[in-house]
């Protein structure tokens, strides 16, 4: 092939988006091999690996290393290098850490170490997620248990991170769960349960797909209803009638279908009233899954079903569609949490609640045999390969098994250390395991590749463009700064048709129809394309749209500005009716704050405006909301506070400092500096009233050895300021910025608290 040919194919191979083809045709970089995600290179626990043990021996010949290292997910492989998931430490010394090694040897090459903060987890639910490899580029991928999604080169070069709690309003839950990312050509997804601004504002299980090399946001999506559970079932992607379909349950307890490339829901099967947690597998037109809840249709606890393939909504049609029981193949009384199926050939392998190994027909769903493994079940899945299963229970007991026609041979029954709940992973002669003691590699050294049968996704021949695809599909920018925007075409199935020059794009303020706050950025587009924030220190949020050629597309974003801030909200006008106090006027919170929305409102207090917790709904009883940069650091917030109640029952009200939270305790009557109840906390006795407010202050500091100290003090407004601070604490591994915010919390939602004259300062 010619240069010039050469050259016309990489330029047409961008157009299409798929860079992995890109990689090839120019000569880059071999691709990454291994098992690159958490369910396999199949996506469904399963190997095509040879050779493997029958029989493992603790320290024997086929036990190659141990590293004392708790976890509770699974290892990934790309080539000669391992990457785990665990924790290390205690009290408020503990971290999560991304670790790579030498799959010989167990050499730790390199570590990336992560905090946990502001979150509920409790029990040391830490590391129940998995890294993920990107195989054209051998990037790796992980989210932390506190949500923070980073991006690293295989030398442990940090390339981009997401503080998806601060940016997206991601929720936090006491069982700390995660999943693992997920690669779809030049997109690497997430999920997680999310109130974020605007449209978003609601508490959703939601997907986001990001540009895997640059951390853009390309597509958001929301294909379910209010959740009932955080699910972290790992996504499965198929190419279904033309469309990268990803199929996943979740935390609304249905089994969802959406385009991968652009996140449209096409379809969604409500199928428990709980969370489904288990990942899915695919068996010709079907998606089968399983859950440990009560059924929708049924006071039944648990079951597995298999649900046909539909096509979605019809063209010019909203989706998703909303499938009934006619869409089920079959369907089995059968209970698992997240332990989740494996498939080979016709034949599913489960562990169900129970702790019983079932053989499933794949088309039919009869029980082929069971066999009793341990008293339970709770995360861990089998896999197979080499014609055995491999098979860790919640209790550290690991099975070698045999399958058969009418049930399965026990080649090995062994007792790891810690507890099991993860599942195994397999490469090149090697058998990984982590347990919450260890990761175990058994196997054989050197190196043993096996071909996969699975071949890489072929691109199709795009068909005419129908809309645009504006990336970043949302952007935050501080005053002054700009952006500039990529702008595809995509067809009807998703797939990329070309790029067009920002430039030559119309753009136009957009409101969507359906917005509560009709709201625009302050912002405008230059000569060059690019997006301008104003340079007022005002923040503001709103939609744009793009049009070319007859295309039509949207993106959103937010202006926030840097320290100092300030804000009393007497701007706010009150021109809201409330629907449940009669003659109640109120202002919606600002937009831009993530968080915000059902969870405060702007009333008249005490003669002036002031933010003011809701009442309405009793989920959203806690309000932890965010209106700064995550890049924050070393500043000092001060607000009024004040909370409702009685002497046996009042509220409690605070700020959140760099990932800190400083609270007025309404019960207990104390000043509480924390980041998580059960790592950061140190509180001191504090006498405050109802329906007083006081002001409370709080500061970070954090020094070049990553030490912090974290200060705070109160007092009745009105009052001198105290000379000293009321609280210090101080944290070894300090958090290095984070956004300033504000909380609050209204117990049983009985009595409301109330902020007023917030400042964010510049330590001095």
């Amino acid at each position: 092939m010619t240069r010039r040919r050469l050259g016309l194919l990489a330029l047409a191979l961008i157009s299409l988006g798929w860079s992995g083809a890109l990689a090839g045709a120019r000569g880059a970089a071999p691709r990454a091999t291994g098992w690159l995600h958490w369910r396999g290179p199949h996506q469904n626990g399963t190997s095509d690996e040879t050779g493997l043990p029958d029989r493992i021996e603790l320290g024997g010949a086929n036990h190659l290393w141990s590293l004392d290292l708790a976890g509770r997910g699974t290892p990934v492989i790309a080539g000669d290098r391992v990457y785990a998931f665990g924790y290390r430490g205690e009290g408020p010394d503990l971290q999560e850490v991304l670790v790579c090694l030498q799959a010989d040897t167990g050499r730790v090459l390199w570590e990336q170490r992560f905090n946990d903060f502001l979150s509920d987890i409790v029990y040391d639910r830490y590391s129940i997620g998995s890294p993920t490899v990107d195989p054209e580029t051998g990037n790796v991928y992980l989210v932390s248990a506190a949500g923070e999604f980073a991006c690293f080169t295989a030398e442990g070069r940090q390339l981009w991170r997401h503080s998806l709690m601060e940016e997206l309003g991601r929720l936090t839950f006491p069982n700390g769960r995660n999943g693992a990312p997920v690669i779809e050509d030049d997109l690497v997804i997430i999920r997680a349960i999310t109130g974020n601004w605007g449209g978003d504002g609601a508490a959703a299980d939601r997907f986001y797909a990001f540009d895997k090399r640059t951390g853009h946001l390309v597509w958001s999506s929301t294909p379910g209803t209010a959740p009932k559970d955080n699910s972290f079932a790992a996504p499965l992607i198929v190419t279904v009638n033309g469309k990268r379909v990803l199929f996943s349950g979740t935390g609304c307890g249905h089994l969802v279908a959406i385009n991968a490339r652009t996140g449209e829901p096409l379809w969604r099967y409500p199928i428990a009233q709980g969370g489904i947690n288990a990942s899915c597998v695919r068996y010709r037109d079907t998606t089968i899954t399983i859950h440990e809840v009560e059924n929708v249709d049924s006071s039944e606890i648990g079951r597995m079903v298999a649900v046909r393939d539909h096509p979605g909504p019809a063209p010019g049609q909203p989706g998703p569609v909303v499938l009934d029981r006619s869409a089920e193949a079959w369907r089995l009384s059968l209970a698992a949490f997240s332990s989740s199926p494996v498939i080979v050939g016709d034949r599913i392998y489960q562990v169900n609640r129970s702790g019983e190994l079932y053989a499933i027909e794949a088309a039919t769903g009869r029980v082929l045999w069971h066999l009793k493994l341990a008293p339970d079940q709770l995360h861990a899945s089998p896999l197979a390969a080499d014609g055995k299963l491999y098979v860790p229970m919640a209790n550290g007991s690991f099975y070698i098994l045999r399958p058969g026609e009418t049930g399965a041979t026990v080649l090995q029954k062994l007792q790891l250390e810690g507890e099991c709940l993860g599942a195994p992973a397999v490469w090149n002669g090697k058998l990984y395991v982590h347990t919450t003691r260890k990761l175990y590699c058994f196997g054989r050294r050197g190196s043993h590749p096996v071909r996969s049968a699975t071949p890489a996704p072929v691109p199709p021949r795009p068909g005419p463009p129908v809309a645009l695809q504006i990336v970043p599909a949302e952007v935050r920018l501080r005053p002054g700064q700009k952006v500039r925007f990529v702008v595809r075409g995509i067809d009807a199935n998703g797939y990329v048709t070309g790029t067009y020059d920002p430039r030559r794009v119309r753009w136009s303020k957009y409101i969507p129809p359906t917005a509560r706050v009709r709201s625009e950025m302050n912002a405008a587009f230059n000569a060059e394309g690019e997006l301008v924030a104003a340079t007022d220190p005002v923040p503001s949020a709103g939609a744009w749209l793009g049009e070319i050629d007859g295309l039509r597309g949207t993106f959103r974003g937010r202006i926030l500005p840097d320290l100092p801030f300030q804000q009393d909200f007497e701007r706010f006008t009150l021109d809201q009716n409330h629907m449940t106090e009669a003659g109640v006027r109120f202002a919606y919170p600002p937009l831009p704050w993530i968080g915000a929305r059902f969870r405060w409102e702007i009333r008249e207090v005490d003669g002036s405006k002031a933010l003011t917790k809701t009442l309405d709904d009793i989920r959203f009883q806690r309000a932890m909301t965010f209106f700064g940069h995550p890049e924050a650091r070393n500043y000092t917030i001060a607000a009024d506070v004040r909370a409702d109640g009685n002497r046996r029952n009042m509220s409690t009200v605070g700020v959140i400092a760099q990932r800190y939270l400083i609270t007025l305790l309404g019960n207990s009557q104390e000043l509480e500096i924390s980041s998580n109840q059960e790592r950061v906390k140190a509180a001191v006795p504090f006498s405050w009233q109802p329906g007083v407010w006081y002001r409370l202050v709080a500061r970070v500091d954090v020094q070049p050895d990553g030490s912090g100290i974290v200060r705070a003090k109160a007092w009745k407004r009105g009052d001198p300021e105290p000379p000293n601070w009321t609280l210090e604490v101080r944290h070894r591994h300090a958090h290095p910025s984070g956004s300033p915010g504000l909380f609050g919390f209204s117990p049983q939602s009985q009595f409301r608290v109330y902020i007023d004259n917030v400042s964010v300062t510049p330590n001095r």
